[in-house]
């Protein structure tokens, strides 16, 4: 099977769920292929026509950029969605469930979208949750695939949630709870922050990635003044 889509640097290899299209019927069933998926730049759905072996590659819907005041009602919405994770995936939950992201910090321009990160022992451990959240209302894209398992809801063109299956303590999870304290703590930093955030939303409103890339540089520099 070739693989059509836009040049990367890197690539890796994952599993997506993908529409095997049968001959007879002309029903559309959702199964596992392992493809090849450039990281990052291009999140990439795939449809694969078994009859004539034509694979073809569709960009994955990217929500624009619209940052919105604080809202009060973002802590409510974070502990309701904790609590339907622990009901429906609290057989792989090890360590802690954190809200983070900006919608975390009280009086923070954000997306308004809550950020879930859920502490797990292992990706390899806890992988059977990806099909029970599908099964539940979330997107599973392997976005980051190799620290974490990501998800949205109800979909990638509208999301109301971000859920991270990170294993707990992790440097990714260790770097995401100290650059949320620091925001929590540190007022200078969360309006230099919330400023950046303004300035690169205007600039790249069509373009997600682009908007999270460029924000790294500041995360970055905080972090290694407050080490």
């Amino acid at each position: 099977m070739s693989f059509i889509g836009p040049g990367q640097d890197e690539v890796m290899f994952f599993s997506r769920y993908c529409c095997e299209v049968f001959p007879d019927e002309k029903v559309k069933k959702f199964v596992k292929l392992e493809v090849p998926y450039a990281e990052d730049s291009y999140l990439l759905g795939i449809i694969f026509d078994v009859r004539n072996q034509d694979p073809r590659v569709i960009e994955m819907k990217r929500a624009p950029v619209e940052l919105v005041e604080y809202d009060p009602e973002w802590p409510d919405k974070f502990e309701t969605e904790r609590a339907f994770l622990m009901k429906i995936i609290g057989q792989w939950f090890y360590g802690s469930i954190e809200h983070v992201g900006s919608t975390a910090i009280p009086g923070l321009l954000a997306k308004p979208v809550i950020d879930i990160m859920f502490g797990v022992k292992s990706l390899n451990d806890s992988r059977p949750a990806i099909d029970v959240l599908v099964n539940n209302g979330y997107e599973y894209w392997p976005y980051k695939a190799e620290v974490m398992h990501w998800f949205c809801k109800p979909s990638d063109a509208f999301r109301t949630h971000h859920l991270h299956l990170i294993p707990f303590q992790s440097p990714l999870w260790n770097e995401r709870i100290q650059f949320r304290d620091l925001l929590l703590t540190n007022q200078k930093i969360a309006k230099e922050y919330s400023d950046l955030k303004r300035e690169l939303a205007a600039r790249y409103k069509e373009d997600r990635e682009t908007y999270t890339q460029m924000k790294w540089p500041f995360i970055q520099r905080v972090l290694e003044d407050e080490k």
